[in-house]
């Protein structure tokens, strides 16, 4: 099964909430009771986050934390690098990655081809995206087709 870490789901609900209101300064405190995660945690992700450049951080007694830029400029895909570092489905998958078997692996440009596909998907989705209320259910990801290029039909 492929999976994010609990820390990148967190860190999704955490800058969801922010996203919900973009012009409020959230505290670690505010966004622990909002979200319901531990403030250890929050605070961890929130520092995070200032060295990323995705917040702005404010000191004093009105300070709290600022998302630096709009919810619809941050994508998913980011995120995720963020908190997981480049996000591939195989060791080959990571342009920078050579493996020792790849003058004889006969399937690493396939993976190659998903992983692009899948960060692409990824790049699509804003944190906007993330912070909007779901209202209409979630639609099947034909990966196939991302990856082939192939037209849907409709029946």
């Amino acid at each position: 099964m492929l999976r994010v870490s609990k820390l990148t789901d967190y860190a999704t609900v955490v800058l969801a909430t922010m996203a919900r209101d973009p012009e409020r300064v959230f505290t670690a405190a505010d966004l622990s009771e909002q979200t319901r995660l531990g403030r250890p945690t929050v605070s961890k992700l929130l520092k995070q986050f200032v060295r990323a450049g995705l917040l702005k951080s404010y000191r004093g007694a009105h300070g709290g934390y600022l998302l630096a830029e709009a919810p619809q400029d941050i994508s998913a895909t980011r995120i995720i690098d963020l908190v997981e570092g480049p996000m591939a489905m195989t060791e080959c998958g990571l342009s920078d990655r050579h493996c020792e078997l790849e003058d004889v692996c006969a399937v690493g440009h396939h993976w190659q081809r998903i992983n692009r596909a899948i960060r692409a998907a990824l790049e699509e989705i804003s944190l906007a995206d993330l912070a909007a209320p779901t209202t209409v259910p979630l639609q099947r990801f034909d990966l196939r087709r991302a990856v082939t290029g192939e037209p849907e039909i409709n029946h």
